[in-house]
């Protein structure tokens, strides 16, 4: 499962409505190889889907990854912190042995 806190849920209602985002679309995660710290995380709105997607919603927010970036993104949630020291979208990962300073990348 894929989590939504309710930060990044509200980030993404005002994104896809200033953006003005049609209701097929949904948040795509993806991780990918890159980064200081070896694996670097995608996310963006899509709304088509591919071969072994996984689907998931939570906090009313439809999330999507392909097959191999969930087993990196089990039970992780996706959130949201703004402010001058805020960091954007961020992954809160249990998989995750370790993070670079800037939160973009991990390794398991």
């Amino acid at each position: 499962m894929l989590f939504v806190a309710d930060s990044a849920k509200d980030k993404i209602a005002e994104l896809m409505s200033n953006d003005d985002v049609g209701n097929d679309y949904f948040v795509r995660v993806s991780v990918t190889s890159g980064g200081c710290s070896g694996l670097s995380y995608n996310l963006d709105f899509d709304n088509e889907s591919q071969e072994n997607d996984q689907v998931f919603e939570d906090n009313g927010v439809k999330v999507v990854t392909d097959l191999k970036s969930f087993l990196y993104l089990c039970n992780t949630t996706l959130e949201f912190s703004g402010g001058l020291n805020g960091k954007g979208f961020f992954f809160n990962n249990p998989n995750a042995s370790r993070t670079c300073g800037c939160g973009e990348s991990f390794a398991v």
